[in-house]
């Protein structure tokens, strides 16, 4: 489950791998600058003495120890832990035995209060090598983030962790992301490279998706912003297609079946031999599991019918059928199968 707000592009790819908790204080906002140490700004004991605390995290991770883990972690990490718990639990396998430091960054918010858009720019303005932070609603307090490559795992991720500093001169786990850094045997720019063809060939469904998965791959966290993920990002936009759904503007469709359908979801599902299709769409009841799975059947059939490309791009699709409530109803088909 992903619990992260900081998507730096809309309607970007939902991964279900990713955990995030960033304390949260009620106080007042602030207006005092923040400010980011990388690289050769970055004092020597400061870097050793957060490296060392993501290490030591690392470790507990791996070992699927919980308890340490959240025991190291800040009061509110500590008090709703179970979504962490989750990740830790589903990327086991790709933790591996240790990891090597990526990037080490010290992020300085000044203040007493509660800032409501803390922004951090590290290096120097417009190179290739500068990396930006915006994180919402964040405390006043410094902090530190370490983005580890792990490895021997099952599949390459990168593991992060936001830590802030008490009194004490400890670095607590303030937040956790654990990202794969590729897809079925690909990395980021892989799917870059696809979605540019994509686009080349007027397939923009499948560049749109295949765009926020190269842009999701390529970032250690998702409210980070580099030049090459900006650049992915703008992309991505000249190729969004102007009918992708929402709950205020869903996608109609008639089925075959004379049935008029209201899409309201699409977004790309990762699984083990590509990138899945998943399609949500509403319906007044799901009771009836046999007519319910004959309208996800019939939304499958329809929407590969209307853009045929899907089959190009996708290996397997879901159609959920969502009722009023919220509870739904899902079907899964390989590609294949769809006919």
């Amino acid at each position: 489950m992903e619990t992260s707000h900081f998507s730096r592009i809309p309607g970007r790819l939902q991964y279900s791998v990713i955990a995030l908790s960033i304390l949260l204080l009620i106080g007042s906002l602030t207006a005092v600058a923040e400010e980011c140490k990388m690289g050769s700004d970055l004092d020597a004991a400061t870097k050793s003495a957060l490296d060392n605390a993501a290490q030591k995290y690392y470790q507990m991770a791996a070992a699927g120890n919980t308890a340490a883990l959240k025991q190291s972690s800040t009061q509110s990490v500590a008090s709703d832990f179970s979504g962490i718990e989750a990740v830790l639990d589903k990327q086991k396998a790709n933790f591996g035995q240790s990891a090597t430091v990526r990037n080490t960054y010290e992020l300085d918010a000044p203040g007493n209060g509660l800032i409501e858009k803390a922004e951090f720019f590290c290096g120097i303005a417009n190179s290739s090598d500068r990396v930006d932070f915006a994180i919402p609603n964040l405390p006043a307090g410094r902090y530190g983030l370490v983005v580890l490559d792990a490895q021997g795992g099952k599949e390459p991720m990168a593991v992060s962790f936001v830590l802030q500093q008490y009194a004490s001169g400890d670095w607590k786990m303030a937040g956790f992301f654990a990202r794969p850094s590729s897809l079925a045997g690909h990395d980021g720019n892989w799917y870059l490279n696809q979605a540019r063809a994509y686009k080349a060939k007027g397939q923009n469904h499948d560049a749109w998706f295949y765009y926020l998965t190269a842009w999701d791959l390529s970032a250690a966290v998702p409210f980070m912003s580099t030049t090459t993920l900006d650049r992915i990002g703008e992309e991505a936009q000249t190729a969004r297609p102007p009918d992708m759904p929402s709950a205020e503007q869903p996608m109609r469709l008639t089925a075959a079946n004379g049935k008029a359908y209201n899409i309201t979801q699409l977004f790309a599902l990762p699984v083990s031999d590509g990138l899945g299709l998943v399609v949500k769409f509403q319906v007044p009841d799901i009771s009836n599991a046999a007519q319910t799975y004959q309208d996800n059947i019939a939304v499958m059939k329809d929407l590969v019918a209307k853009y045929p490309e899907l089959r190009e791009g996708f290996t397997s699709i879901v159609a959920r059928a969502v009722a009023p409530s919220g509870q739904d109803y899902g079907t899964l088909l390989a590609m294949k199968d769809v006919k």
